[in-house]
């Protein structure tokens, strides 16, 4: 470990903040590790919002148990924001003036929900889903609604349809695209996606190029839809992507693109400055990754970096999704030009993507974990494979291996 380094300084309090700290203090980084924070939380993790939160009451979802936290020995800085980073003084600047010093510096700024329209932020019963806050909001909402609107048929669109219908609301998604989550799967996945949202009472509203929201006199909210008109909502949650917190590195002079511009062990332009998890531009797919697994996984090799050892990120793009009681998970990303397989598993579909020499490029398992681990090991290896034998349901995959 680089003896100079005796000052931490991780901006970001989610998921990949704190994995970066918990693999600091695992690697023997002793010195002081500070966290600025613009929530009063400890670490949480997100992807449970949409899901038990709002269906269950579950409590904070914490990233670590509290003792596991209380070893850390944070110094935290919360709830407070990073205004400017001084390359020059090796300082960063929060909210309130004060000025914290670092011998490295960890962006994890994460991203913000985006709203299309910025007078829909003033409807009081319009919102986004980003923060336990939210999710509390939107609890309490869903228990007082009768019947939901969801803009954007995205992965949170989804989801938050899913855990409504559990409640008993009833729920319009309304998306301009012609086929659900069709930035990240290929049509077959999203016919699927669509056939499991219509069997659970979802009503689906795509191809809506001109989606306008009003606020009426009681406080619902009209959905006006290529010109229709839909009877009024008890709320309206919106869910049509993030926006990167890029401002703090681009500020900084730092290299960015769509993300943070980091190599595989997540160095910025800057050598005493490195980012992971959403803000970090995946070192080889070249775009951001909202990934449970990229932000854990990535940070950890990030610490390793920070303290001067050999580090790297390689890992296949990797998410999931849990959807009316079924497990969806996705691993790598689409490319290029590419052949379905389709296998029909009486546990659940599997989606093959093929390049034109049969390698996986992707890869979708409807309730079928032990198929991903398989397929990682394929990607790994670049294997090439029968699809033949893919689509066969009496064909043990395990075989492939």
């Amino acid at each position: 470990m680089a003896s100079d380094i005796q000052r931490i300084v991780v901006i970001g309090g989610g998921q990949a903040g704190g994995y970066a700290c918990k693999a600091l203090r695992g690697e023997g980084f002793t010195g002081r590790l500070t966290v600025v924070a613009d929530e009063p939380h400890d670490f949480y993790e997100r992807p449970p919002l949409s899901k038990g939160v709002v269906t269950e009451s579950d409590p904070l979802p914490r990233l670590f148990p509290e003792d596991t936290q209380a070893s850390l020995d944070i110094d935290w800085r919360r709830p407070r924001r990073a205004v400017t980073i001084d390359r020059e003084a090796g300082e960063v600047v929060l909210d309130d003036g004060e000025r914290v010093p670092y011998d490295r510096l960890l962006i994890a700024t994460g991203s913000r929900p985006r709203m299309p329209v910025a007078e829909w932020s003033e409807i009081a019963n319009v919102m986004t889903l980003r923060t336990w806050d939210d999710a509390s909001r939107l609890k309490a909402r869903l228990e007082q609604s009768r019947r939901i609107g969801i803009i954007g048929g995205g992965w949170i669109g989804l989801e938050v349809a899913s855990s409504a219908r559990k409640l008993g609301v009833e729920v319009d998604v309304f998306e301009r695209a012609p086929a659900l989550c069709g930035r990240s799967v290929g049509p077959e996945v999203a016919e699927a996606i669509r056939e499991l949202h219509e069997r659970n009472g979802v009503g689906l509203e795509l191809n809506r190029q001109d989606i306008q929201l009003s606020e009426e006199d009681d406080g619902r909210v009209t959905v006006i839809a290529d010109g229709t008109a839909h009877e009024p909502y008890d709320l309206v949650v919106v869910g049509v992507g993030v926006e990167i917190n890029l401002e703090l590195a681009r500020d900084a002079g730092l290299r960015t693109e769509q993300g943070i511009i980091v190599d595989a062990a997540g160095h910025t332009s800057d050598p005493r400055i490195f980012a992971a998890g959403d803000v970090s531009q995946h070192p080889h797919l070249g775009l951001c990754l909202q990934s449970w697994a990229y932000a854990q996984n990535q940070a950890r090799v990030v610490a390793d970096a920070m303290l001067g050892k050999e580090a790297h990120y390689d890992e296949p793009a990797w998410l999931w999704s849990d959807q009316h009681g079924v497990n969806i998970q996705i691993l790598g990303v689409p490319s290029g030009e590419l052949h379905c397989v389709v296998r029909q598993d009486p546990q659940g579909p599997v989606f093959f993507y093929l390049d034109d020499e049969n390698r996986l490029v992707q890869m979708v398992a409807f309730d079928q974990p032990r198929a991903i681990k398989l397929g990682k090991r394929w990607l790994a290896a670049e294997r090439i494979l029968d699809p033949q034998a893919l689509g066969d349901p009496n064909y043990n995959l395990m075989q492939l291996r």
